[in-house]
């Protein structure tokens, strides 16, 4: 049995590696999904602004991803691209720190992991050039996941979410108090 181990833990250090599948018993179904894209916050911004945005994902349990951080350079980390209209761009990705864990086939050693929920914050920006109107984004969270004795080929997630652009007149009008105002503190 510890042999047995010993050769999961070597398929796996290859596979993360590049050179081999890593496999417990057997690859993971073609069509699994260890991941899904739960939402996006609603995003509205106007023209010279930015707002922010967060992306919400679920990991699939039993399984885990490696964080954005991984502790080891083999390892593959966990990141969002996007494919952007002129009138939008997205910066300033924050992940969330991964959870250190150890399993199974090596106890002594710790991993930058992500389970369960997880969120991902960002910022979308609107040029001052940008067109009003309701663009369709189209992302890809791009991952590799585990369970306590194996890990999977690389896999991507596809999801879209919606930006509006709009003008400054098509927000709320803001108060101003006068004199007479009831609501002046001074």
């Amino acid at each position: 049995m510890k042999f047995h181990r010993l050769f999961l833990f070597a398929l796996c250090v290859s596979f993360l590696s590049g050179t081999s599948l890593c496999t417990q018993e057997s690859v993971a179904p073609q069509g699994r999904v260890f991941v899904n894209f739960v939402s996006t916050s609603k995003v509205v911004v106007t023209p010279g602004h930015s707002t922010p945005v967060q992306f919400n994902f679920q990991v699939q349990d039993p399984y885990h991803i490696n964080s954005s951080q991984p502790l080891a350079e083999e390892l593959i980390p966990t990141q969002l691209h996007f494919s952007l209209p002129s009138e939008v761009a997205l910066g300033k990705m924050q992940y969330p720190a991964g959870k250190l864990m150890s399993f199974p086939f090596d106890p002594s050693t710790k991993l930058s992991v992500y389970s369960g929920d997880f969120v991902i914050r960002g910022v979308v920006v609107a040029p001052t050039t940008a067109s009003t109107g309701t663009y369709t984004i189209h992302g890809e969270l791009r991952y590799q996941a585990c369970d306590n004795n194996a890990c999977y080929p690389p896999k991507k997630l596809p999801f879209t979410f919606d930006v509006k652009v709009g003008t400054a007149a098509n927000s709320a009008p803001r108060a101003h108090p006068t004199a007479t105002s009831p609501h002046i503190h001074n």
